[in-house]
């Protein structure tokens, strides 16, 4: 499901992801997904399901509301 833009959804995806020296290509593979997914994702472009944003904080080693969120998460947060 694509987000509109009234109802954003803000994540770290990518920088959680950078943190753990992973890939999007690697990302995608442990989740599941297309490796575009990820950088949908991770350009706002696209929201996730609830499961799918489970596994990418499986992966990640973060709760999912350090992940994702609808408020702006601050710089270097």
């Amino acid at each position: 499901m694509s987000r509109s833009k009234e109802d954003p959804v803000f994540n770290r995806v990518e920088e959680l992801r950078l943190q753990q020296g992973l890939s999007r290509q690697q990302l995608a593979d442990a989740v599941g997904v297309h490796y575009q997914t990820i950088g949908y994702l991770e350009r706002g472009e696209y929201s996730p399901s609830l499961l799918l944003a489970l596994k990418i904080a499986a992966v990640l080693g973060a709760e999912v509301g350090e992940i994702f969120s609808i408020k702006p998460f601050r710089k270097g947060k």
